[in-house]
């Protein structure tokens, strides 16, 4: 090996997995290590969740509160979760990639933002009209006219984002 190199230790997890420990910003992008985490009360959905309906839940709560990267968490949680039938997994998938499009949007980056959004669409529309308590169709309606207005918009964090629509009920109600 070249004297040179410099070998850098990842952050590891109880599993020994890659896992970043870097302090983040309020939009969930990773900051220098000497720098205030801007997300103090961010939770680990491996610590915290038992069962789908749990993750649903707080990714609602999240997504809701415009908090993507973290809900985005959750839904992958389910995604990949142990609990989760495979069935559900492209479904909860979706759900993740459209909270990332909405995260990318939040820190300007509008090719991140157009290529989740788009792919969460198109993972969530075969699930319609509602599942696990969302109503999947209204979920992929507003993403496409999201989508729509960052055609003529560039992104921000201060654009009006929508919520998470309950099935049978109004966004954000249980």
């Amino acid at each position: 090996m070249d004297a040179d190199v410099t070998i850098h230790d990842r952050d590891r997890n109880a599993e020994g997995r890659p896992e970043n420990a870097r302090p983040r910003d309020r939009f969930g992008a990773p900051l220098p290590r000497d720098a205030v985490d801007e997300m103090p009360d961010r939770v680990d959905p491996e610590v915290v969740c038992t069962s789908v309906d749990q993750a649903v839940r707080t990714a609602r709560e999240l997504f809701d509160a415009e908090r993507f990267f973290e809900a985005h968490e959750f839904f992958e949680w389910a995604w990949k979760g142990p609990v989760t039938e495979d069935a559900d997994r492209p479904f909860f998938k979706g759900l993740a990639q459209l909270a990332v499009g909405y995260t990318h949007t939040q820190r300007g980056n509008a090719a991140g933002a157009t290529t989740l959004l788009q792919r969460g669409i198109d993972a969530l529309e075969p699930f319609g009209p509602a599942r696990h308590g969302i109503d999947v169709d209204r979920a992929a309606a507003d993403g496409r006219r999201f989508l729509a207005d960052l055609a003529t918009t560039a992104p921000s964090p201060d654009l009006s984002f929508p919520r998470l629509p309950v099935a049978g009920g109004t966004a954000g109600a249980d």
